[in-house]
């Protein structure tokens, strides 16, 4: 089973940020530039909410803020992470649960990566393929004489 770790090894531990001070526009550039759904906003090295698509949408562009608003205004200050040993399946759950599709991967205390929703998906469908694709071989290899 895939773990957070290897699957940001795998990805790239890339963390894309903003300052609670930027505007909604400055975030959606970056977002736009790097082509993600979400960046991190972060003061310094704190993590203090998330600004997503959703955010934008819901507190920004329906309730009326302008794209000059502080991303501090608009953002999500909840932020759920997890820890690099934990399994792909438990990411997944966590997001369903939560209904969220973007999570920072934290340890000892400093963000070291971003799962998005497809990262962690592709993963368990590999992990589930390799896992059928071995009991198939295991079972083509048995003796079945009596």
């Amino acid at each position: 089973m895939a773990t957070v770790e290897s699957i940001i090894k795998s990805k790239g531990k890339e963390v894309y940020s903003v300052s609670p001070d930027k505007t909604i526009l400055d975030a959606l550039k970056v977002m736009a530039e790097k082509n993600i759904g979400a960046v991190l906003v972060m003061d310094g090295e704190k993590l203090i909410g998330i600004f997503t698509e959703r955010d934008y949408v819901r507190r920004g562009n329906l309730q009326g803020n302008p794209v000059t608003t502080p991303v501090k205004d608009v953002m999500t200050r909840q932020v759920y992470y997890v820890s690099p040993d934990q399994s792909a399946e438990a990411c997944m759950a966590q997001m369903v649960d939560k209904h969220f599709r973007h999570l920072p991967v934290m340890k000892n205390g400093k963000v070291i990566g971003m799962l998005s929703i497809i990262d962690v998906v592709k993963t368990v469908v590999n992990d589930k393929q390799t896992l059928i694709a071995g009991m198939e071989n295991f079972m083509l290899g048995m003796n079945f004489e009596q």
